[in-house]
């Protein structure tokens, strides 16, 4: 049995049950989002530092206006005084949306990943300018992420799109998914959607440092729907995280799940923002330097490869350019690492931050290797090359893999050259 021979029902749409996921910083690009739509799947973009993406794609200037506003806090700790604008904010985002769905061709659909632990320094108004400039743009829907969610279906409540637009929420427990539906059950907005992330995905997890090995993804899935059923809420549930064949999606799909979201074999597409040469770091990681950490401040566990570049940061917060952790007093774990190891630091040693990292700039110049489990098999997905380089698959490439194959077969891309047996 093939992915092919199911379909995921959203309202009056029938899709493809493949789903790109949204990583940040825009390497869950346009255009790889376009492919999933043109496909007739459902591609996500990702609104993580999303002034500063608009300042690579479309030259605009958010972060520079920003930290020439605050240049004179730079060597302060205390970032209480810094904030975003919030227009500049809601025309950032609306730019980037309206850019990717003016150019959908397909019967798929684009959604937006949106991260309630992005705070930035005011964290509810924030949320609230980026979804509503979502909906605005034409956003097809909004994925929930990066928290509980508790109150942000109150900030867009009035929205004219409030009860057209598709959103769906990100739990990794029945636990969190029961917090959030007592508040949409109120608002009468019960989800459309329900991904469902087990402990093998990439990025920020959600579950505990010291128990996130004692939880697997089939598990919670089934907790999930038995609960829906019981209740006798149709929502579609979408696991995520470690999905890494056709064979492993359909396993999903006939035990009761609606589709299913992937996203670590499509880092080392064409279409992906990693840099290329970043690409091939991914390919060549083998299990052991996949690592999961408590260095992100926001306080969740993350996975990454351990040759990061960020785990080695020691550079002063840029919060005045960028900022997005900043919580609501303006306070941020990495500022704090920071300034007690300029402190410590001897004359003549170099200056070391162990405990903390800063995501803000790590993110943006792509030194955050995050990266779900299964990144050590990205290698039997593609073709080496004569100079030992890994040719990178398209993303149709992979779409279709997982579209087509069974038996846990993998087919690879069609070769663009010779390359080592």
């Amino acid at each position: 049995m093939k992915v092919d021979n199911f379909r995921l029902q959203l309202g009056d749409k029938e899709y493809i049950p493949i789903i790109i996921g949204g990583m940040g910083v825009n390497i869950s690009t346009t255009e790889l989002a376009l492919a999933a739509e043109n496909l007739g799947g459902i591609g996500h973009i990702s609104d993580a530092e999303v002034c500063y993406v608009c300042d690579q794609l479309f030259s605009t200037s958010y972060t520079t206006r920003k930290r020439k506003k605050y240049s004179y806090n730079a060597n302060n700790p205390d970032k209480s005084d810094v904030y975003f604008d919030l227009e500049d904010i809601f025309e950032a985002q609306k730019t980037y949306v309206e850019h990717t769905v003016s150019q959908k061709s397909g019967n798929g659909a684009i959604f937006m990943n949106c991260m309630e632990k992005l705070t930035m320094r005011d964290a509810s108004e924030t949320l609230r300018a980026r979804l509503s400039a979502a909906m605005d743009a034409g956003i097809d829907g909004l994925t929930l992420a990066a928290g509980l969610n508790l109150r942000t279906l109150d900030l867009i409540k009035d929205h004219p799109r409030f009860h057209h637009v598709k959103i769906g929420i990100i739990i990794s427990s029945l636990r969190a998914l029961n917090i959030f539906l007592k508040r949409a059950v109120r608002l009468q907005r019960i989800p459309d959607y329900i991904i469902v992330e087990g402990p093998l995905a990439g990025g920020h997890l959600g579950f505990s440092p010291d128990d996130w090995q004692t939880y697997d993804l089939k598990t919670i899935v089934s907790e999930v729907i038995a609960f829906l059923k019981k209740e006798e809420l149709n929502i579609p549930v979408i696991p995520a995280g470690g999905i890494f064949t056709g064979s492993d999606a359909v396993e999903f799909l006939k035990t009761g799940s609606s589709a299913v979201q992937v996203a670590t074999r499509f880092t080392i597409t064409k279409e992906s923002g990693l840099p290329d040469e970043v690409k091939q770091h991914y390919i060549n990681a083998e299990h052991e330097e996949i690592v999961v950490n408590t260095v992100s401040p926001t306080g969740y566990p993350m996975r990454m490869l351990r040759k990061s570049p960020v785990l080695n940061y020691s550079i002063r917060p840029n919060c005045e350019g960028f900022g997005y952790l900043l919580d609501n007093k303006g306070k941020c774990g990495y500022i704090d690492a920071y300034y007690k190891a300029l402190e410590s630091r001897k004359e003549g040693e170099p200056m070391r931050i162990t405990d903390q990292t800063c995501l803000c700039i790590g993110m943006a110049k792509y030194d955050c290797w995050t990266c779900g489990d299964t990144t050590w098999r990205l290698k039997e997905t593609t073709n080496r090359m004569h100079d030992g380089s890994w040719q990178l698959p398209s993303a149709e490439d992979i779409f279709n893999d997982y579209r087509f194959s069974e038996d846990h077969t993998i087919k690879k891309p069609a070769p663009v050259e010779k390359v080592n047996s």
